[in-house]
């Protein structure tokens, strides 16, 4: 187990290093998700709290439940892609080289 082993072991421990660095980053992230032409819209943090929902007065209808309930969530789905991609993107561009790409 000479000098390959000890670099394996030195990018292993660089990797681990920029992961939590990028999860610590993630947290300050927010992304906004719409749906309806921006009738609801739903703030996520990078590791998925939702902040905020705002649903505007005239997509609230007695009538139509399950339409406001469906615009919710497509929001959500919007803004849940929009952090994962966020993420990943982070991840693919940050990693040491010499190491597997696990993203792809």
């Amino acid at each position: 187990m000479g000098t390959g082993f000890s670099k394996k072991k030195k990018q292993a421990k660089l990797m681990q290093e920029q992961l939590g660095k990028m999860q610590s980053q993630l947290q300050n992230v927010e992304v906004i998700g719409s749906a309806g032409n921006g009738l609801v819209s739903i703030t996520l943090t990078g590791d998925n709290e939702m902040k905020q929902i705002k649903i505007k007065p005239e997509c609230v209808d007695k009538e139509d439940i399950e339409g406001l309930e469906d615009l919710i969530k497509a929001a959500y789905q919007d803004a849940l892609k929009k952090v994962q991609s966020s993420s990943m993107q982070g991840m693919e561009t940050k990693l040491p080289t010499g190491m597997p790409n696990f993203f792809k």
